[in-house]
């Protein structure tokens, strides 16, 4: 099958999509099918990945993020779908990307794939000390039917997590369908732990092997709340010694470099784009620490289980829909007292035992390539049966199919 995907958040400096992306190329060449990847970028220029490639479409640069360009003019793209002739169509994104790929004029069947929620993402992120989640979705009613609208031109939506699934089907999308993401688990492993690093690290935030060691790890954007988790340890440090090493990088980094200068026991290793060693940084940390409710699908949670590294996440978006308390701790989104308090209750735990668990409830997940198999597969039924994206009725009344693979 040949594979068209209008990636608008591709970026040769950003982790998470550029190392999704790379996944994709892999697995796609290994199962036979030709991807082709379309991202905005300095320049038009074509790369080689195995069978596929990934071609560049001159773009002007995000205003706020220099990592990140954005599509302007549909037409270069849509004479690349033209010479392409895909027997498949994914768009990447509810912007500019995923309108371009829904309204090309050709017939070949399409989907939209959402990565994350929108919504929760700005308004939420920036509004939710002030209204609550029903006000602010209801603030944004427009937004809600632009996606309906884009919803419409694609044959199916794809989400990685069934939460989510649920929250778009309330709002009127159809034709969901859900994909769980999965890890890396040759490179994610409780093999990578490893108590030098550990007390390394520990001695970065200037504390001892006694203190309890969290790492944070994303890209810095207000949606990751990596300031909320600054506050949060410094609470929590009034009861007990707590080390946070952040790592990652991205439009915000100023203020978290600022606002961690300010406090004790926090160090900012930055951009650690060693995968390997992020893989041993992330093992050879007590837990996990997370703040954002805004992901599809907690990947960097996903990636500490598989090491066998307990989390304390938000009882809300994709991170905390994989928690449970057997191997986490979880807190109301926003609340930097509550999120203090789940680091305590988390202190007081034997991290043996919810290691254990942690690597119980990573095997449940399944790995990238069990993801890419299964959407793959998803897309080929879609080309091939067109008829089976008709909404069929859930018992709620609420016209979706929560098509779920695992």
């Amino acid at each position: 099958m040949k594979i068209v995907d209008i990636s608008e958040f591709y970026s040769p400096t950003s982790g998470g999509v550029r190392t999704y992306v790379e996944a994709k190329f892999r697995v796609a060449d290994h199962l036979g099918h030709r991807l082709t990847v379309i991202a905005p970028g300095p320049e038009d220029r074509v790369e080689t990945r195995g069978a596929g490639k990934l071609v560049w479409v001159k773009s002007p640069l995000i205003p706020f993020d220099k990592n990140y360009h954005m599509f302007w003019s549909k037409q270069p793209v849509w004479r690349i779908l033209d010479a392409e002739a895909p027997d498949f169509i994914e768009g990447s994104s509810p912007w500019r990307g995923g309108w371009i790929a829904g309204t090309w004029p050709g017939t070949t069947p399409r989907a939209l794939f959402m990565h994350a929620d929108p919504v929760a993402v700005y308004p939420q992120t920036f509004l939710g000390n002030i209204f609550s989640p029903k006000q602010i979705d209801s603030a944004f009613g427009w937004f809600w039917s632009y996606l309906r609208n884009l919803n419409s031109r694609f044959d199916g939506t794809i989400v990685a997590g069934a939460w989510l699934a649920r929250r778009f089907a309330g709002h009127g999308l159809k034709h969901l369908h859900t994909v769980p993401f999965g890890v890396d688990t040759a490179l994610f492993s409780v093999a990578r732990r490893n108590e030098k690093i550990r007390c390394e690290m520990l001695r970065w935030c200037g504390l001892g092997p006694e203190a309890t060691l969290l790492v944070t790890v994303g890209r810095h954007h207000p949606e990751k709340r990596i300031g909320l988790l600054i506050d949060a340890v410094t609470l929590a440090q009034q009861t007990r010694p707590v080390g946070l090493v952040i790592m990652g990088d991205g439009m915000s980094h100023d203020s978290v470099r600022h606002k961690a200068a300010r406090a004790i026991h926090i160090h900012v290793a930055g951009r650690v784009d060693d995968r390997p060693r992020l893989a041993t940084m992330m093992a050879s940390a007590d837990a996990l620490f997370h703040g954002s409710t805004a992901e599809t699908f907690g990947f960097v949670a996903a990636e500490a289980l598989a090491c066998g590294t307990p989390v304390i996440v938000p009882e809300a978006g994709g991170a905390g829909d994989i928690a449970a308390p057997a191997y986490a701790q979880t807190y109301a989104p926003g609340n930097a007292r509550k999120a203090a308090d789940a680091i305590i209750r988390f202190a007081e735990r034997d991290r043996i035992t919810l290691s254990t668990c942690a690597r119980e409830a990573s095997a449940r997940i399944g790995t990238i390539d069990h993801h890419f198999e299964k959407l793959f597969s998803l897309y080929e039924q879609m080309r091939c049966s067109p008829s089976m994206n008709l909404a069929t009725s859930s018992a709620s009344g609420i016209l979706h199919r929560d098509r779920v693979f695992q």
